[in-house]
């Protein structure tokens, strides 16, 4: 495993830790991370929410934020919420349908 993969394994560990509270499911299984970029101790995080309006933005990326300062080698994070394209539940995986109830797409 390349350092790149190794660091891309420990950060996506880490997202599936943070929880959307409404929900009650990782922003991973929810469909809700776009992409992922990390250099030089710098990460970006491009995701979504469920909605425009979602009450728990900022605690969403708030917690992105804090779970990947954790990881050792992180420095800086960025979050950027896009819309586009927007959220739909045929996004989300396997184990978020499981959990959340939600039937295939």
């Amino acid at each position: 495993m390349t350092d790149t993969e190794q660091n891309e394994k420990i950060i996506f560990e880490a997202l599936r830790q943070v929880i959307d509270p409404e929900i009650g499911c990782n922003i991973l299984d929810l469909g809700l991370v776009y992409g992922v970029a990390f250099a030089a101790g710098k990460v970006r995080v491009t995701m979504t929410l469920t909605t425009p309006g979602c009450p728990m933005h900022e605690s969403i990326t708030a917690g992105v934020k804090n779970m990947l300062l954790n990881i050792e080698g992180i420095s800086n994070v960025e979050v950027d919420v896009v819309w586009d394209p927007p959220w739909h539940p045929s996004m989300m995986t396997e184990v978020g349908r499981a959990m959340t109830g939600v039937r295939n797409f």
